[in-house]
């Protein structure tokens, strides 16, 4: 899960793949508030699964993979 939001960040947020790590903050990498929701959304669509963010405290690349892959679960 984590190389595919990787992938989906470098191609829809047009950012460099190399630069993002696991412990990449989605501030760190200019990606806003909004990028998130649409990440979301599409990640939702594309899964089939529905990722309430709501109540999360997720601030990097790593702990939305782990969120998702739990969610899939």
């Amino acid at each position: 899960m984590y190389e595919k939001l990787v992938n989906y960040a470098a191609k829809q947020l047009e950012l460099d793949a190399a630069e993002i790590t696991p412990d990449s903050t989605f501030e760190s990498l200019g990606i806003d508030s909004l990028d998130v929701v649409e990440m979301i959304m599409d990640l939702e669509t594309e899964l089939g699964v529905e990722l309430d963010l709501e109540d999360q405290k997720i601030s990097n690349f790593q702990e939305l993979a782990d969120f998702i892959e739990s969610k899939l679960a």
